[in-house]
């Protein structure tokens, strides 16, 4: 791995004992409090109507077994586990030891009826499974809740230097909400008492009503979200080799989160019906915008990102979810993976509509993309030496001025 990088892996099934999170590359000095810094994410994903009974049974908390002490990163891999609560009822089925030949077969819960939508069957051909119970417990969006605890590492990493990331929800189903001119200051505050996480107490109605029509009718709804990040300096990410533009980077983290299939930054699928003129954020001198280099713009529909570079404007994502696709009635089609014979396919335990979560979860995806280029910009052992380091930056594109330049520049 390379210096001065932020990487992450989660592990851990969803009816397994727990879920184990690793964050590599955060500076020492951070100051993190689990309970406060983490733990309130994990309950916010856990959160929005919709949800199934699962979220009754679980309590998340992030329990941290490594790279903090007193209260403060060391600048060693932190690593975390977060308990499943529900382990204790599938013990049997989600040993670790071969079966007893003589038990009940059906004790350990087997899947022989592959879902449409979900990884079963391209798992089971994949890895050469017969039980899709081997592919959808790790498959499952359970696995979201360690990708969380590990975003709350990189928010609280963001914060130091002065960012902020939020979300909420734009659409369920047919529902869409009207999203005002100025977003609120703290964007979360604002959304996190709404059942829905959404700015429009209007919509908010109607989504709650789909929502109901969706489960009396044994069916689910997905819908969209935006992620916002402000705060972040004009200079992140790059447009010289195709991997480092952070565009391409933070839609493959929200693309990643389970059941997300669209991703856009800013109105991108808006302004690609309009003319240039309409779409582009035209450039003028304000020397207050310190962290945009003293440059701001008129408007903001390139969602913060040109070139794959942030702009010093708030950087704006926007992901789609599809309809969750365990359905309760209306089963679709499948095919028995024992004998080849057509039957409906199986029922997990599942929700009805997740767009609320999902938000959350991509929050955190952003949040560790942005952290992660933060430090290839600036990089640092310690949160000192990376403050020094951006701080040094902006006041280096701030008194640039327009003076000449020596022979041979531009």
């Amino acid at each position: 791995m390379a210096l001065d990088h932020l990487s992450f892996h989660t592990a851990g099934e969803s009816h397994g004992r727990g879920l184990v999170a690793v964050v590599e590359g955060v500076p020492a000095g951070l100051r993190l409090d689990p309970a406060s810094d983490i733990d309130p994410d994990l309950r916010r994903r856990q959160g929005g109507y919709g949800r199934g009974r699962r979220m009754q049974i679980e309590s998340d908390r992030a329990e941290v077994i490594s790279g903090l002490r007193l209260g403060v990163t060391l600048g060693s891999p932190l690593s975390m586990v977060i308990w499943n609560r529900d382990w204790k009822n599938w013990t049997t089925a989600m040993a670790h030891e071969v079966p007893d030949p003589g038990g009940n077969p059906k004790a350990l819960r087997p899947v022989y009826l592959p879902r449409p939508g979900h990884a079963d069957l391209a798992g089971v051909l994949k890895y050469d499974r017969r039980d899709a119970r081997d592919v959808l417990e790790r498959a499952s969006a359970r696995e979201t809740a360690a990708r969380v605890a590990c975003g709350a590492v990189a928010r609280t990493l963001l914060r130091e230097v002065g960012a902020s990331v939020g979300s909420h929800v734009t659409r369920i189903g047919k529902v869409e909400a009207r999203i005002p001119d100025e977003l609120p200051a703290d964007l979360n505050d604002a959304v996190d008492d709404s059942p829905l996480r959404t700015l429009d107490p209007e919509a908010e109605d109607a989504m709650i009503a789909a929502i109901d029509a969706a489960k009396g009718a044994g069916d689910t709804l997905g819908g969209c979200f935006e992620v916002v990040v402000r705060g972040l300096p004009v200079g992140l990410g790059s447009y010289v080799s195709w991997d480092r533009k952070l565009d391409g980077r933070l839609a493959q983290a929200v693309m990643s989160v389970h059941a997300i299939k669209g991703v856009e930054v800013g109105p991108a699928f808006v302004n690609a019906a309009r003319p240039g003129s309409r779409v582009h954020d035209a450039i003028l001198r304000d020397k207050s915008r310190t962290r945009a280099g003293g440059f701001g713009r008129l408007g903001n529909r390139a969602g913060g990102l040109e070139g794959g570079v942030t702009t010093g404007s708030p950087l704006v994502v926007r992901g789609a979810m599809k309809p969750i696709s365990t359905l309760l009635r209306n089963r679709l089609p499948s095919v028995d993976l024992r004998d080849g014979t057509s039957k409906h396919a199986t029922v997990e335990r599942s929700d009805v509509c997740a767009v609320p979560a999902a938000a959350v979860v991509a929050e955190a995806m952003v949040a560790l993309v942005a952290a992660d280029a933060l430090l290839e910009k600036f990089g640092g052992d310690s949160i000192v030496e990376l403050r020094r380091n951006m701080d040094s930056y902006l006041d280096h594109i701030g008194s640039r001025g327009f003076r000449e330049r020596e022979p041979g520049g531009l």
